[in-house]
C-alpha cells in the first residue's frame, strides 16, 4: 500500500526527466533519474530535496506551457488540448510534491516526530 504513494512521485520525475530529454538538458535528465534514486534513503532531507524538485518541475511545466501557447498563438495553430494535457502534467506534478506532507510519507522519512 505503501509503494502507491510513490507512483505519482516517480511518475512525475520520469515525465520531467523526458521533457529535459526532449530539449537535450542532459544535467536535467540525470537529475530527474537521481531523484528517483534518492528515494530509497529514508531521511527527512531526502523528502525536502524531491519536494522542492518537483514544486521547481512544476515551475518549469509551466513556463513550458507558456512558451508553447506563445508559439503556437503567433503561427494561428490551436494550442487548448495541449494546455489541458499539460496542465494535467503539472497537476499531477505538484500533488506530487503534497504527497511529502501525508502521515505515510512524514514516517517513511522519519518527520512524523516533529509533528505536536
Amino acid at each position: 500500500m505503501k509503494a502507491l504513494f510513490f507512483i505519482p512521485v516517480v511518475l512525475s520525475l520520469l515525465v520531467l526527466g523526458a521533457h529535459f530529454l526532449r530539449y537535450d538538458n542532459a544535467a536535467g535528465v540525470i537529475v530527474a533519474l537521481a531523484l528517483i534514486g534518492l528515494l530509497f534513503v529514508r531521511k527527512a532531507w531526502v523528502a525536502r530535496v524531491v519536494q522542492v524538485a518537483l514544486l521547481l518541475g512544476t515551475l518549469e511545466w509551466a513556463h513550458t506551457v507558456y512558451r508553447l501557447v506563445q508559439a503556437r498563438a503567433a503561427q494561428g495553430e490551436p494550442y487548448a488540448r495541449m494546455v489541458v494535457i499539460l496542465g494535467a502534467v503539472i497537476a499531477v506534478t505538484a500533488l506530487s510534491a503534497l504527497l511529502f506532507e501525508s502521515k505515510t510519507l512524514r514516517r517513511i522519512y522519519g518527520r512524523l516526530r516533529d509533528d505536536p
